[in-house]
């Protein structure tokens, strides 16, 4: 019995890392089908959301198995509790990878990013893809101190946004409304997929440690 209880266990810390693997992925695509206007991949993203949303389902229906049957404490019982909070998170990317493909696909056959903010969206894309990534990490290494950096991370995904919206403010402006909105979407979309993988960062500094990342100092 213990040894099904600890397998259920990690089988959490597995599910969670397998989202975070799905969601670079769905981020990934999502960010080709807004800059190629790849109706595809954008529909690829929209379809695979389904994986996503299955392992949040099959997480939480093994955390509350766990609770209910081994009534777990101290750090297991953070585990359990931290997992609920991160396949949330996570969950969400994945909702935001697809929001951003919906609007690839209601533009198409047109670009939804009008040429002068490319580069932009192409390097909020790959910092999306590198928090994601490096929440996996954290998760699988059960990191504290790694899952630290992840805040100063996301600061770049702020600055991008704001230099999105500094240029659709900007006298000259000549791409429409319709541009307009898509865009500062696009934008809040990509900084909500980076605020939530630090929220899993700060929820896996909380279940290792037991202290909040406020409180947490690291080592050395």
């Amino acid at each position: 019995m213990r040894d099904t209880y600890h397998e259920d266990l990690d089988s959490l810390s597995e599910r969670l890392v397998e989202m975070t693997r799905l969601a670079r992925h769905a981020v990934a695509r999502a960010t080709t089908a807004l800059l190629d206007s790849d109706l595809d991949a954008a529909q690829e993203v929209i379809s695979g959301d389904e994986k996503i949303n299955r392992l949040d389902q099959e997480i939480e229906e093994t955390a509350f198995s766990l609770m209910a049957r081994q009534q777990p404490v101290a750090s297991d019982l953070r585990t359990i509790i931290s997992s609920l909070y991160m396949r949330g998170d996570l969950e969400r990317m994945g909702d935001h990878a697809v929001h951003l493909a919906k609007i690839a696909r209601r533009r198409h056959p047109d670009s939804a990013i009008p040429e002068p903010l490319r580069s932009i969206v192409l390097e909020m894309g790959h910092q999306a893809e590198m928090l994601v990534t490096k929440a996996g990490e954290v998760i699988t290494e059960r990191d504290p101190d790694t899952a630290l950096e992840l805040d100063k991370d996301d600061d770049r995904m702020d600055r991008l946004r704001r230099k999105l919206l500094q240029r659709i403010l900007a006298p000259g402006w000549e791409y429409g409304v319709e541009a307009t909105m898509d865009v500062t979407l696009v934008g809040r979309f990509y900084e909500r997929f980076g605020d939530h993988a630090v929220h899993v960062a700060d929820n896996l500094v909380y279940m290792v440690t037991g202290e909040r990342r406020e409180d947490y100092e690291p080592e050395g």
